[in-house]
């Protein structure tokens, strides 16, 4: 056991570090993502016939619109209904006149609900995330969102992590946006630690193919939307349901303890309960939390 009675994190030898999605893995935000852009899209997409106008779905989100920065979701998406549409600039106001005239649109909507509503963070994220950091890891969040220090902090858990590369960082250091691996690099980056040495933890396949891409040590995606096939397809090293199942004790390898299953042999016969106790003098104090 971890200080105060907690399980160790099950981690393969090597990791140094574990990088964080914000919306849907360590927040339930993604659930007023998706809902913001179906919001979005569904009265554009209205004005079209056959396939080009059918309504925005979880499928679309998933392949097409998630952990992208918004003006490149939205044409990432118009662009799979072959619907053409001018870029516009990002001082568009909010509307349909243009691709960044419909992701401040959507941005206007998200920024009303994440106003509006509690933000609730996922419980075993929050636990693994506490038990890595007790183990010695250092941590970061990364997501291609403007709101990351807003609803990291209305939850409680920006004292959980080390480093933050969000939507406005990659704006300022011109990172390019998920599917590309700047981000998780640039964290990387920051904790100090080569790609290698670096788990990641994601809900989407833009962010698992970035992972991928920059040859992170461990990717890990998290099935909350039942789309275990979508994630299946970038590459990803482990499908879990939630990160509490790397949390469960055992002295067995990941082919026995995850409920999901791994997607990728290639870290099965490293994966391990992680001793804290081997790692003291990097050890993370944190206060409570939530």
């Amino acid at each position: 056991m971890t200080p105060h009675g907690a399980c160790p994190p099950r981690l393969p030898d090597g990791i140094r570090a574990c990088l964080f999605d914000l919306d849907g893995v360590i927040t339930k935000t993604d659930v007023q993502h998706r809902q913001a852009w179906k919001e979005t899209f569904d009265p554009f997409l209205s004005e079209y016939e056959g396939e080009a106008g059918r309504p925005f779905s979880l499928g679309d989100y998933m392949r097409h619109v998630d952990g992208m920065p918004r003006h490149e979701a939205v044409h990432h998406l118009l662009a799979s209904r072959d619907i053409p549409l001018p870029p516009g600039d990002s001082h568009d106001l909010p509307g349909q006149d243009s691709e960044n005239a419909l992701a401040n649109r959507k941005d206007e909507l998200l920024t009303r609900s994440l106003d509006d509503e509690f933000i609730e963070a996922y419980p075993g994220t929050l636990r693994f995330v506490r038990a890595a950091r007790q183990a010695g890891m250092r941590t970061a969040l990364v997501s291609a969102s403007s709101h990351c220090a807003q609803v990291i902090g209305a939850c409680g858990a920006d004292h959980l992590f080390d480093t933050r590369i969000d939507g406005h960082t990659a704006r300022e250091r011109r990172l390019r946006g998920k599917p590309a691996p700047d981000s998780y690099n640039e964290a990387a980056s920051e904790l100090r630690v080569a790609p290698g040495e670096a788990a990641v933890f994601e809900d989407g396949p833009a962010g698992i193919e970035a992972a991928v891409r920059g040859s992170f040590g461990w990717i890990v995606a998290i099935d909350r939307c039942g789309r275990r096939e979508d994630l299946l397809k970038p590459g990803p090293d482990l499908v879990v349901d939630d990160l509490a199942e790397l949390l469960q004790p055992s002295t067995t390898h990941a082919r026995q303890a995850p409920t999901r299953g791994p997607a990728n042999p290639r870290h099965l016969e490293r994966l391990h309960v992680r001793d804290p106790r081997s790692d003291q003098s990097h050890q993370h104090q944190d206060g409570p939390g939530p």
